[in-house]
């Protein structure tokens, strides 16, 4: 992969690969020895905590990164055997003015008739087909949640009791002499209650995007490792932690990028929107440059439909399906069992008609190809550093800030800097 692939990557925090970098390449490490540091006053109880840190965090990881993945993968095996195509977009139940199942069957019959067939069998089989999409996301987000919940840490505190069991009887009652300082009365051994799950409407289960099934299984994660605490104490630890890292996962990123943007557009007058494959591709920047980009007339949907369904060779099109704002089947016609999101459509032509406005701005037609030329290398330089500097300070403060923030509040409610679920 190359570097503008792997920033490409890195930058989009509507996807996991941001996730990963952060997770396995700089928190995990970085945190298993800020819980070494925390507990040095005890080795032990520092080598347990950090044990622990290190188990539970890579297990998770492999369980989220892996798994998740993995059960996708056989759900669809059985959907085909049920004889659905899983790729059918049950958003398209819904009739809308450009796209539906009975729209879609009725605009490709003629030209994407195995795909139409797909559609019908889907449209006729209804319940069925999305009790099948249903199923596949209980088993994507019940499983994981289960497994890094309440599986993983059980084995984790059923290893560390096994090991401290074995400890005080080679050394004597070390652990039970220490006690921690416990704030509002509290013996720390209070029993933690499951939280209560309340029904949900399963049919609308397969509308939500991947980012929203990632917030769903880390919302069940965190809820897990709570009701799973040792102690009471320890379950305020956890959701301290819990609730900072869902807000410095997924809402922080977004909210940095946004304000990011808006300060170096402003300031140096680049624009932003664009992906930086896109800004490196000589393709793209020769057909801006010789002023051979056409682009949908508006962001109607009507405009940007036919655009693409009447124009399947044009540039505009080739970007829609290769940044994923369509999909193409052989590059010639849409996929008809695809949902097309017409808001995210329209902002990336828009994107590329703010892009062409700006670097054309100013330049005469001689003057065209290094205008073109020098600005989208300032706006991928720009974007580029923007990205960097998004994954350095989130995963800052994931690693270092809400670790220095966790000890903190520990300190504040249990008296003690040790670990809450370790020490007796």
């Amino acid at each position: 992969m190359s570097l503008v692939n792997i920033i490409s990557a890195i930058g989009n925090n509507s996807s996991i690969y941001p996730l990963i970098v952060r997770d396995c390449g700089i928190e995990i490490p970085v945190k298993a020895g800020m819980t070494y540091y925390q507990n040095r006053s005890d080795k032990y109880i520092a080598y347990l905590g950090t044990r622990e840190r290190l188990v539970d965090e890579y297990a998770v990881s492999a369980v989220w990164l892996g798994g998740v993945p993995l059960i996708g993968k056989i759900a669809d095996l059985v959907i085909k055997k049920c004889g659905f195509n899983p790729e059918i977009s049950s958003k398209l139940y819904k009739e809308e003015e450009f796209q539906g199942l009975k729209y879609n069957i009725e605009k490709f019959k003629d030209k994407a008739p195995k795909e139409v067939a797909e559609l019908e069998k889907a449209l006729k089989n209804a319940d069925k087909y999305r009790r099948c999409l249903a199923g596949k996301f209980l088993a994507q987000t019940i499983i994981p949640v289960a497994l890094m919940g309440w599986i993983i840490p059980k084995m984790i505190f059923k290893w560390t009791a096994y090991s401290k069991k074995k400890h005080n009887q080679q050394y004597g009652d070390k652990f039970e002499k220490k006690q921690p300082i416990l704030s509002n009365n509290n013996t720390g051994n209070d029993k933690q209650q499951s939280p209560a799950f309340k029904g949900m409407n399963i049919g609308s289960l397969a509308e939500l995007t991947n980012l929203q099934k990632l917030i769903m299984i880390d919302g069940g994660y965190a809820a897990g490792r709570v009701a799973t605490a040792r102690k009471r104490n320890e379950a305020y630890d956890i959701a301290f932690r819990m609730a900072g890292m869902m807000y410095l996962n997924y809402l922080f990123p977004k909210q940095l990028e946004k304000a990011s943007n808006f300060l170096t557009e402003k300031a140096l007058k680049t624009n932003m929107d664009l992906d930086v494959k896109l800004l490196a591709d000589k393709e793209f920047l020769s057909a801006v440059r010789n002023k051979q980009f056409e682009l949908p007339a508006s962001v109607n949907p009507k405009d940007l439909i036919e655009f693409v369904d009447n124009k399947p060779d044009s540039m505009f099109t080739k970007y829609a399906n290769e940044f994923g704002k369509v999909k193409m089947l052989n590059n010639q016609i849409r996929d008809p069992r695809a949902y097309v999101d017409f808001r995210a459509l329209g902002q990336f032509r828009n994107s590329i008609q703010n892009f062409i406005k700006m670097a054309e701005n100013g330049a005469a037609d001689a003057e065209l190809v290094n205008s073109v030329e020098k600005f989208a290398k300032k706006a991928k330089g720009v974007k580029t550093a923007n990205i960097l500097g998004n994954v350095i300070i989130t995963s800052a403060l994931l690693a270092f800030g809400l670790p220095k923030l966790q000890f903190k509040f520990r300190e504040w409610i249990t008296g003690s800097k040790l670990e809450p679920g370790i020490i007796n």
